[in-house]
């Protein structure tokens, strides 16, 4: 599956992972969700990221966090 929500380029902040078409960090909002802001609060200070990509990241975590293979390679 291909993610399009996320971009790694060496010349976009030394190839943090940001959000396609910004160069707002991923990082970036799960330390919104962690300091218990919504995703409400996040896009409005970052309206440069689409609700779209947003969901999407989180979907990626979520399909990564929940899929047998991953959790058995990892925590196993």
């Amino acid at each position: 599956m291909k993610y399009k929500a996320v971009n790694i380029d060496p010349e976009i902040l030394g190839g943090t992972p940001v959000f396609t078409g910004t160069r707002v960090p991923i990082q970036t909002l799960f330390d919104y969700l962690e300091g218990g802001d919504t995703l409400e609060e996040f896009l409005d200070d970052f309206p440069s990221v689409a609700r779209e990509q947003a969901v999407e990241l989180l979907e990626m975590a979520k399909v990564s966090l929940t899929t047998e293979k991953f959790l058995n390679e990892n925590f196993a």
